[in-house]
């Protein structure tokens, strides 16, 4: 019975280790869009903290 429910907790544990490498579309695209200086999402070419980035 124990040997059964480690078992299934080993399964499960690499069950979620495979959806946690999938990567999530545009992702690459949305981090171009933060300002590098502070992290924010920009607007336009500069940044609100007034930083070109």
């Amino acid at each position: 019975m124990v040997a059964k429910i480690v078992l299934l907790f080993l399964v499960f544990i690499g069950v979620l280790a495979m959806f946690g490498k999938l990567t999530v579309p545009g992702q690459k695209k949305l981090a171009s869009k933060r300002c590098p200086k502070c992290g924010r999402f920009r607007i336009g070419k500069t940044c609100s903290c007034g930083k070109k980035g």
